[in-house]
């Protein structure tokens, strides 16, 4: 166990690794001609053009330091908080860790927020400084004149706003060398925020100790060595791609960031870069699975000879897609982890790589965690029933950030109720039921929407699917099946009621409902948007009776 804040890995790093490569980032959207990019950086594959940066370690650490004696020099004092506002780029995590180097607290936002959701996160968190890229210069406008405890604004980027000083150009000139600032493992680290499905989202503050276990629990898991690529596509903002990219920062291992995630673009950047590791949403693995399956994606021109794990998480993954999965790359190491912002991102669960014949579970409690699963008052419930989740270990946050009503909610002692619904096998394998407030209770009867939602993903014509409750002046709520179809594919309702005739007769959908499926930038079923959509509204749909 490290006693040293996280920055030590990475300071480690470019002391035993300084020439070898940290981050690369591949961006297929660039074009030829833009001037961000030099011709030597243009990367020719057979299938694909892409642009590519990369960053040594010394090259990682010695920018995190010119940011931080910049933000030092302009002010920032320990305990601050800085907010980051940039997709995916090379420059993200040196923005990061030259923050965490002041001492400062690093508040990561959500790329999707609009303005009013920016606003009310800088406001929440007490952010003084926030750092944007140029995706966000619109958004930013609009908050201009509301954003009174914001002191300067920071850009990161070409074409940087009036309103804005550019990072990059005043942290140049800085020094390379790391700032005397006494920072404990103990001290606050971060304010992320939760994923936001319910609502304005929650401020959770971590420790660095936090950090610092979470780059352990990841490396315990999955095994990262030096030689280990690891390709990095969900969002850095949140705690989920980076807490797994941690894994590869404890071992000095190279981390590939690419920006895009259509499968042509995974697979030819798994087979270009030699990744070994792939960390993927089930959306992803699935449009995946049927480009491969359609044509569009030949294996046979692609060397995915290094990948040697594909691993899930952020959402219930279907059974049924981990075995189309298999069925074509036997030779893949698979495991799914569980966790969630408030206990440091994946890992609190995790099914293990050895455990692949239980797929279904999400698996028992990862390194360093304890699991229990408990009733509306905290105690025990008989193994195999269903209760809801709870978790203790060092990743668990400190509270919801000038929120004390909702951290009494959830945090009983050292515990962290999870507010997911799960149960226990007789082998100690937790099966992921529902979120405890998307259970619909229809005639008495509780309804868990994954277990029915597993179910119809089954259907080969089903490409995603999300169910949810309904109003029902009867029975009170009644099940509505959202369903996505396959590119090609028509289906009817009349179909779709037959096939769900093999579930019991309580559990079957009462309306089906041909759309999109909204997912959040980390796979999660954006289930308040769905609601709001129908609910209260008069639906042509025949009821299934």
């Amino acid at each position: 166990m490290s006693k040293k804040p996280i920055m030590s890995f990475l300071e480690n790093n470019a002391a035993s690794f300084p020439q070898d490569c940290a981050l690369v980032e591949i961006n297929p959207e660039m074009r030829r001609d833009s001037t961000s990019w030099s011709e030597a950086q243009l990367v020719e594959a057979d299938t694909h053009t892409a642009y590519r940066k990369t960053l040594t370690w010394l090259e990682f650490d010695q920018q995190a330091n010119r940011i931080a004696n910049y933000l030092i020099a302009d002010g920032v004092k320990k305990g601050d908080k800085v907010a980051i506002l940039m997709m995916n780029c090379i420059e993200w995590l040196p923005v990061y860790f030259g923050v965490l180097k002041t001492g400062a607290l690093a508040v990561p936002l959500n790329f999707r927020y609009a303005a009013d959701e920016i606003r009310y996160c800088l406001d929440l968190s007490d952010a003084s400084l926030i750092i944007f890229g140029t995706e966000f210069i619109t958004r930013m406008e609009a908050i201009q004149s509301d954003m009174p405890k914001i002191r300067k604004q920071l850009f990161v980027g070409d074409n940087c706003p009036a309103f804005a000083e550019n990072l990059m150009s005043l942290a140049e000139n800085q020094s390379i060398m790391r700032p005397q600032v006494e920072i404990s493992i103990d001290d606050y680290s971060a304010i992320y925020f939760s994923s936001g499905t319910t609502g304005f989202p929650k401020a959770i503050l971590h420790s660095h100790d936090a950090l610092v276990f979470a780059c352990e629990v990841e490396q315990n898991h999955h095994g990262q060595t030096k030689e280990d690529i690891f390709l990095c596509i969900p969002p850095l903002y949140h705690t989920g791609a980076k807490m797994h990219w941690f894994g590869s920062l404890i071992v000095g291992g190279t981390g590939v960031l690419l920006r895009g995630a259509t499968p042509k673009w995974i697979m030819e950047t798994a087979s270009s870069e030699k990744a070994s590791i792939v960390w993927l949403l089930v959306p992803w693995a699935q449009d995946i699975l049927d480009a491969i399956e359609s044509g569009e994606i030949k294996l046979e021109e692609l060397d995915l000879s290094a990948w040697r794990l594909m691993h899930i998480g952020a959402q219930p993954v279907p059974p049924s897609l981990v075995k189309r999965w298999q069925e074509i790359f036997p030779h893949h190491d698979y495991d799914t982890n569980y966790g969630l912002s408030e206990s440091i991102g994946p890992g609190a669960v995790h099914l293990g790589i050895e455990n692949v014949r239980k797929v279904g579970a999400i698996g028992i409690a990862g390194y360093g965690w304890e699991t229990k699963i408990i009733g509306e008052g905290g105690e025990l419930v008989k193994q195999g029933e269903v209760g809801e989740l709870a978790v203790k270990g060092r990743g668990v946050m400190k509270c919801y950030y000038r929120d004390e009503k909702a951290t009494d909610e959830v945090l009983k002692g050292e515990w962290l109720r999870t507010g997911d619904m799960a149960r226990q096998d007789e082998e100690g394998f937790i099966f992921l039921v529902d979120r405890k407030k998307d259970v619909i209770i229809t005639g008495g009867e509780n309804l868990y929407p994954v277990q029915i939602e597993d179910f119809l993903r089954a259907h080969p014509k089903i490409k995603d699917v999300a169910v949810i409750g309904l109003p029902d002046h009867r029975l009170g709520e009644i099940a509505a099946a959202i369903i996505e179809i396959k590119a090609g594919f028509t289906a009817t309702e009349g179909e779709i009621m037959e096939f769900c005739n093999a579930l019991p007769r309580y559990k079957r959908p009462r309306r089906i409902l041909f759309d999109t499926v909204p997912r959040n930038p980390t796979g999660k079923i954006e289930k308040p948007r769905l609601r709001k959509k129908y609910v209260g509204d008069n639906l042509v749909e025949r009821q299934m009776r």
